[in-house]
Formats: structure tokens, sequence, C-alpha cells
């Protein structure tokens, strides 16, 4: 399986980082959500909880920080795509440079997901999450 959804005309390279990190946001919020579902069963409540932590500005620019060391030059060329991406606001209650890298760790995913790299992607999030 390359993607969710069989689509034609999905070039990853053709999206801006904004949209790569639209599409990169929900594919790390999976990917989050389904490790702690497999942590083991406990109320939505806390799994939200959790999943918030997690997926939180400063726990991606921290996962980024952990994966930068192992990313080829074209996933650091996507990612310093994605942080440079211009915003139309600010965070409320983050660090800008963590938005922005945040911004960077969800567009390199969004971009991985739409070039059909699922393998990369499993690979990226184990060395966060081994931590």
């Amino acid at each position: 399986m390359d993607r969710l959804l069989e689509q034609s005309g999905m070039e990853a390279a053709q999206y801006s980082p904004a949209a790569l990190a639209f599409i990169g946001d929900a594919v790390f919020t999976l990917l989050v959500r389904e490790r702690l579902m497999a942590q083991g069963n406990c109320p939505a409540n806390k799994l939200h909880s959790r999943a918030v932590e997690e997926v939180r500005c400063e726990a991606q620019s921290a996962a980024i920080n952990i994966i930068m060391p192992f990313l080829t030059e074209e996933e650091e060329a996507v990612f310093r795509r994605g942080r440079n991406a211009q915003t139309k606001h600010a965070p409320k209650n983050a660090a800008l440079a963590d938005y922005h890298a945040a911004t960077g760790l969800e567009a390199l995913f969004g971009y991985l997901y739409l070039d059909g790299q699922i393998d990369r992607i499993r690979q990226l999030y184990g060395l966060i999450t081994a931590k």
C-alpha cells in the first residue's frame, strides 16, 4: 500500500510546503494514535490527552532533532521548505521556532506519504519513539 487512497496525479514535489504539512499533520497524528492504541485499551479521553502531548509543536520540534542526522539531502530540503514556509498566523502557546520546526516535520511526513514512502515514514517514526 502506497497511500490510503489511490489517486493519480498527486506528485509530492508539486505541492506547497503548507499543503504537505496539511497532510503530514494527519499522517503524524495517525501514527501517534495507532501507537497509543497498541499500548492497550484505555478511555478515549486519556488517549486524546496522550496524543496531544506528542503532536504539540514542542514535541514535534524535539522529534525533528532526533531524526535530523538520519535524513537524506532530499528529506532535509523538504524539511527546510516546510520550516521556512510563510505562515499567516503565529502560534498562541508555542515558541515561533518550535512552530516552524513542527511545520517542517509535518511537511516531511506529508511529502513521504504522498511519495508512497511508507516504510521510510515507519523508520523515521521508529527513531522518534525509540527515545
